[in-house]
């Protein structure tokens, strides 16, 4: 007992508490109202990739007015990269434990049974709708439309353009998914979210409403209409700099025009409107370039995305409800993160939890509401694993108000040094020791995620079709999973196991592929196509204008694998980039 009041005294006295711990929410004031929620989510904008933030060379007329009315939290932190804070943002959970610590390779699936905001939402009699980028899995169960979205238009994958996705697409006038079906759009891909999540509000204006909207934008490849790139390029900013923040003035304006049509329709003074993006900067800073405009602007902070340093996972988070009190300018320069968005949305829209996994996360409606001490005393934690199995003590930041230790030997003062310059190890051993400590208790609660793979589950009459794509299989590396259309073309080597749960035992069809199934007239390019299932092996001869090699087998119900391989002569084998499942009935 007295080591454990020595232990808590010590961390009270670094300004630390144990991670997970926080403080109790406060009720929110006055009569609870059921607020529409418009929560924007936008890929690979930094925190310096505003002018608000003190960017020089892009211009954000309408986030910067959007952050001039909001409360801001000033220290929120995501994951370094897309799917992890994707995860965390829905559950309220540390990402990996919901499956998901990369974003390809079969570890960007999230668990199907976490409880989503969405269905917190729909049980609480919301309409639910999401726009753009969902990138945590592309069948069911594991799809938007899967997770208490009862409206969804979507890309495929991480981003338009990769595997997953529709053939072909290139930002403009693409095909995506609208509530499963493959359709038509015309118009550049970031208009297009805005264009449908607009008419959703027209809509549903009468009934509360839950919309995330998510947008690809400014995520690479880095394609925008040349009216907005043109004027940065005039200015000496490189490529693909120039497009990158191209697409960042698309979607800027954007919010504008959203924010204009809740104004007409008369839904912005009870409509919470939250601002955030998923992890630091792709192409928004170049350190070593040797002019300014070329080097872009990072506000100071070491590390861009992916890193564990400060660039990489702290990001512009904002709030803005006029009805609800939620009117700036105020910062907020506590401690927060993206699992605690749903915690804070159900206190703040008086919404009743359904039973679930444990939180991380905590409510800030405290701080929000100007509790300045509300968050001083917690700990957070973010790591960037992107491996097939996570590895302890890798690109992780364990956070207090003060601190950040970034490696087992690495510590940062963040009051006195924001930029992670000076690495102070050495002066605080007891600070390090304690936060060392922090992390291991930390890795240890995830570690039954590790051994719990995600699944797509196959014969489901929710999809009676399923399409596997390389992007998911359980690869080695990242060079032997084919991510993006790009290598798919290239036809680079590469396999991998899709894992599967057979949903309904019976009589199956598999239909493996070199190219998608609406490419019609390109070859297998083998001899020889083979099938691992469920403790079976198939295989058979290809000829050399074959499109698809069919097999036909019956699969009890359960977990499997499903590897599939396509021998070709004078090159090494590979797996078929694309399977067709189909159930065809009852079994033998």
């Amino acid at each position: 007992m007295l080591a454990k009041l020595n232990f808590t005294w010590l961390l009270a006295a670094a300004g630390i508490v144990l991670w997970g711990a926080g403080p109790a929410a406060a009720d929110v004031p006055g009569k609870a109202t059921r607020p529409n929620v418009i929560l924007i989510l936008t890929d690979d904008q930094g925190y310096g990739d505003l002018h608000a933030h003190g960017n020089p060379i892009i211009r954000t007329p309408e986030m910067d007015r959007l952050w001039a009315q909001s409360v801001r939290l000033t220290n929120f932190h995501v994951d370094p990269t897309c799917s992890p804070t994707r995860s965390a943002l829905m559950t309220g959970r540390y990402s990996t434990r919901t499956g998901v610590w990369h974003t390809v390779m079969g570890r960007s699936l999230m668990d199907p049974d976490e409880l989503t905001l969405a269905e917190v939402f729909a049980a609480n009699g919301y309409r639910t709708a999401m726009f753009g980028k969902w990138h945590l899995g592309d069948n069911y169960p594991l799809r938007a439309e899967d997770q208490g979205f009862a409206h969804v238009v979507r890309h495929g994958g991480g981003g338009v353009g990769q595997t997953p996705d529709a053939w072909g697409n290139d930002y403009f006038d693409d095909r995506y998914w609208k509530n499963g079906r493959l359709l038509p759009f015309e118009g550049y891909c970031t208009d297009v979210w805005f264009r449908e999540a607009i008419a959703f509000i027209r809509r549903n204006r009468e009934e509360p409403f839950f919309v995330y909207l998510a947008t690809n934008a400014p995520h690479g490849p880095y394609r925008v209409p040349e009216r907005y790139r043109r004027p940065y390029r005039q200015q000496g900013v490189p490529e693909p700099m120039d497009a990158f923040y191209g697409m960042i003035t698309n979607l800027d304006e954007n919010l504008g025009r959203l924010r204009r049509e809740l104004k007409r329709l008369g839904l912005e003074r009870n409509t919470l409107l939250v601002f955030m993006t998923d992890n630091g900067t792709a192409a928004g800073w170049r350190p070593r370039a040797k002019r300014p405009q070329a080097r872009g602007y990072n506000a100071g902070m070491r590390g861009t995305k992916g890193s564990n340093y400060e660039g990489g996972h702290r990001v512009p988070c904002f709030f803005y409800w006029p009805g609800g009190g939620l009117v700036g300018p105020r910062d907020v320069d506590q401690l927060a993160a993206h699992i605690d968005i749903l915690p804070t949305l159900v206190q703040l829209c008086g919404l009743r939890k359904p039973p679930g996994r444990p939180l991380d996360g905590v409510s800030l409606v405290s701080a929000l509401r100007g509790n300045r001490h509300a968050l001083r005393d917690r700990v957070l934690l973010v790591h960037s694993q992107r491996i097939p199995y996570p590895q302890k003590w890798r690109r992780f930041a364990v956070m207090t108000q003060r601190w950040r230790l970034t490696a087992q030997d690495e510590l940062y003062d963040l009051e006195n040094d924001p930029g992670q310059r000076h690495n102070v190890a050495a002066e605080f051993p007891a600070v390090v020791r304690l936060l060392r400590q922090e992390y291991r208790r930390w890795w240890e609660s995830l570690r039954p995620a590790f051994d719990r793979p995600v699944r797509i589950r196959i014969g489901s009459p929710r999809e009676p079709v399923t399409v596997l794509t390389a992007h998911d299989w359980h690869c080695k590396t990242l060079r032997e999973c084919p991510w993006n259309q790009g290598l798919i073309v290239r036809g680079v080597p590469g396999n991998g196991p899709w894992l599967l749960t057979v949903e309904r035992p019976g009589r199956y069809e598999l239909r493996l592929r070199r190219w998608p199934p609406d490419v019609k007239g390109k070859p297998l390019e083998g001899e020889q196509a083979t099938v691992e299932i469920a403790g079976q092996k198939l295989r058979q001869q290809v000829a050399p204008r074959q499109e698809v090699a069919v097999f036909t087998l019956s699969l009890p119900a359960g977990p499997t694998q499903l590897r599939t391989e396509v021998v070709r002569p004078g090159h090494p084998p590979r797996g078929a980039y694309y399977v067709v499942i189909r159930r065809l009935g009852p079994g033998d």
